[in-house]
């Protein structure tokens, strides 16, 4: 193994083996690294300082290793990190959004970390800042803001922060005529907060303890949080729960859904002490979700065989999905993602093909246009705004090489005004750049497109370093949109390039039911179809491709590393969800009841156990010659327990035959999603891109 570039790394930590056998359905396994769960890991989720002191201790001991491995890089990552920063204009802000007599929006400062969130007079005037999330976030290791909402008479604001990175939010209240925040405290809230009408009251969700939003509750202004009502308990562990306000502020929504199914209840804004009703009973893989016009529901949903979702309309009141009439017909391939409901028009965004799309309809009439784009490799995205009675859409729209830009879109005149184009304060030139548009053969003969951009001087070939970036799962899809940070790898010779696999929906809800349960090895086969036919388009070479995905996508990385390692020079697995079996196994954990849809529930079904069986990466660890691979973990994350990674990296070590650098990052106090603050998480992006950049410099090994 070469344990770093240059010479001098301390040698990699060797853990412990503690095996333990468990038999489930007539099959017994092994695994020899259950002891890095900690037994109190809720503890240790809240309050990293009471992990258990020898995990402390193996963790601790891989974070050196690591930083001994990467320290001869550090005047890389110096540099990339000056890159990064550079490409962001640090003072940026929103299109100030109106609303009745104030405009809102969020900023930075200059060098800070979080956001401001502000308001000035609808027609200009001087600037209120609201919530200083720099002020917030001063003297704490992490910090992030979750949801934030100002009543409907713009006099309070109800904010969520999470201060440990394990998601579970305090919600206060702020008194925007002083710039206060009130006494109570609301602690632990999932961080969505809905406004009644009165301006007094508003509906949240609390977590139970496994991190589950549970427990709808109504608050009162001033009032402690103890004496909060209950509104609603959702009782299946596996369901979770969201409040929201409808567009047109008539209506408070109470949404319970799993993976695949939804049921809705709603009580008047005006009212927001009546009991619930319900609009339609849960059906198990039938989803669905509401607006109001008028006398009438708007549903989005895929009842009835409408796989790729439909629009139907229903009478407020009705309940039951007998009463639900077509409004916008089903298209098999059509996915209709998305609604935003406006006093005369009904806006959808549609996936088709991997191409994103805005259909703006009449409501009066029933016309409906397109707004167009120029390219298939744009991502284009409805941006909700605060007004209702508005004929005003926003959207914005970006590509692999073009910043994003926001629009105000006039729907009655079908005309576009240009509000904001994202800046690249270094400097950017589009037209630098070649994207394109592949599709690559899967084993059992389907398509699968590949979105891929490069710079306009290189000229892509066998020795050519590619990354090859993957999600698939949850039916979340991944386009084509403009991340400045890319341009580090792509400015420095690399093909950049999206695997559109199954477990996505970019062709439509069909792409996502054949690449979950039963089906996920799709997700796998279709990835490395990818791999194989971009070096066969020549933009690359085999040995010369970087696997690069986080959370499910750093198990996707995992399946294909054990499947077709010698396509890989490299991978980077972010907080990577590679330990399934185990995790599918265990009911406590925060999100496995819920992910039974997902992936299968191994507990109850020895099909679904044998196919989670055959794939999860920990599990199917042998004596490969696997890349140099960068895998990040975080103690404070729910999502994906520290554990998982730190098993693999110790399984891959001890069984497998890694022919380059193993490492394992550890972020002691952050969560899922990495540093709370913008900088924090370009120092961390430059630490992956410093990895990628030395391990794929040539077509060796290092």
């Amino acid at each position: 193994m070469t344990d770093r570039p240059g010479s001098g790394a301390i040698r990699p930590p060797l853990a412990m083996r503690r095996p333990i056998t468990d038999t489930r359905h007539g099959v017994t396994r092994t695994d020899p690294y259950a002891w890095l769960r900690d037994a109190h890991w809720r503890d240790a989720m809240v309050d990293p300082e009471r992990l258990d002191p020898a995990i402390r201790d193996y963790l601790e001991a891989e974070n050196r290793y690591a930083e001994s491995v990467m320290n001869p890089l550090e005047p890389l990552r110096q540099s990339l990190v000056t890159e990064l920063r550079g490409r962001i204009r640090e003072d940026d802000s929103s299109v100030p959004a109106p609303e009745g007599p104030w405009a809102y929006y969020s900023r930075y400062r200059e060098g800070g970390q979080h956001p401001l969130l502000c308001r000035h007079p609808r027609d200009g005037g001087e600037e209120q800042v609201l919530f200083d999330g720099d002020s917030e976030a001063a003297g704490t290791e992490y910090f992030r803001l979750g949801g934030a909402a100002h009543s409907p008479d713009h006099r309070y604001l109800a904010w969520a922060s999470d201060r440990s990175g394990a998601e579970a939010f305090s919600i206060r209240v702020r008194d925007l005529a002083t710039g206060d925040d009130l006494h109570e405290v609301i602690h632990p809230a999932r961080g969505d907060m809905a406004w009644a009408n009165d301006g007094e009251s508003f509906l949240y969700t609390v977590i139970d303890d496994e991190h589950r939003p549970r427990w709808v509750y109504r608050h009162r202004v001033g009032m402690p949080a103890e004496s909060d009502e209950l509104v609603y308990t959702e009782r299946d562990p596996g369901f979770f729960l969201g409040v929201d306000r409808t567009e047109s502020g008539r209506y408070l929504l109470i949404d319970s859904h799993d993976h695949t199914t939804s049921e809705v209840r709603w009580l008047p804004a005006d009212d927001p002490t009546a009991e619930p009703r319900l609009i339609a009973e849960r059906e198990r893989d039938v989803e669905y979700s509401v607006s109001d016009h008028g006398d009438d529901w708007f549903i989005l949903t895929n009842a009835g065989g409408a796989e790729d979702f439909c629009i139907a309309r229903a009478p407020i009141g009705a309940t039951g999905r007998d009463a639900w009439v077509p409004l916008v017909a089903h298209r098999p391939g059509r996915l209709i993602e998305g609604m935003v409901v406006f006093a005369d028009w009904l806006v959808r965004q549609e996936l088709e093909d991997a191409e994103s799309r805005i259909v703006i309809r009449r409501l009066d009439a029933g016309e409906e246009h397109v707004i167009e784009q120029p390219d298939p490799c744009i991502e284009v995205g409805v941006m909700p705004g605060l007004e209702y009675d508005t004929d005003t859409l926003r959207f914005a729209m970006s590509g692999f090489a073009r910043p994003a830009q926001v629009f105000d879109y006039d729907m009655r005149r079908r005309e576009r005004t240009l509000r904001k184009t994202q800046e690249v304060p270094s400097g950017h030139d589009p037209e630098s750049y070649v994207t394109r548009r592949l599709m690559a053969t899967a084993p059992d003969g389907e398509s699968v497109p590949i979105s891929l951009f490069h710079h306009r001087d290189v000229a892509p070939d066998a020795d050519t370093p590619l990354l090859l970036y993957g999600y698939g799962a949850y039916g979340i899809s991944e386009l084509p949109g403009f991340s400045p940070n890319r341009l580090s790898l792509v400015d420095r010779g690399f093909v950049y390039a999206i695997a559109h696999v199954r477990g996505g929906r970019e062709r439509g809800y069909r792409w996502y039911r054949e690449g979950r349960q039963a089906a996920k090895r799709n997700t796998f086969s279709d990835y490395i179809a990818c791999a194989e036919a971009l070096i066969e388009a020549g933009y690359t070479g085999v040995g010369r491709i970087a696997a690069h995905g986080g959370s499910a996508g750093g198990m996707l990385v995992g399946a294909v590393l054990n499947l077709r390692p010698e396509l890989f020079q490299a991978a980077v697995a972010d907080v990577p969800f590679v330990d399934v079996l185990n995790t599918m196994l265990d009911p406590d954990l925060p999100l496995t009841p819920p992910e039974w849809p997902e992936w299968g529930n191994p507990i109850e079904d020895p099909a679904a156990y044998a196919g989670i069986a055959a794939y999860s990466p920990y599990d199917n660890v042998a004596p490969r010659p696997y890349p140099h691979l960068l895998v990040t973990a975080g103690v404070s994350d729910p999502r994906v327990t520290y554990w998982e990674p730190a098993k693999w990296v110790a399984r891959l070590r001890s069984e497998g035959e890694p022919s380059g650098t193993v490492l394992l990052h550890t972020n002691m106090s952050a969560g899922h999603g990495g540093p709370g603050g913008r900088f924090q998480f370009l120092e961390e992006v430059a630490y992956r891109y410093a990895f990628l950049i030395y391990h794929m410099r040539s077509s060796g090994t290092g």
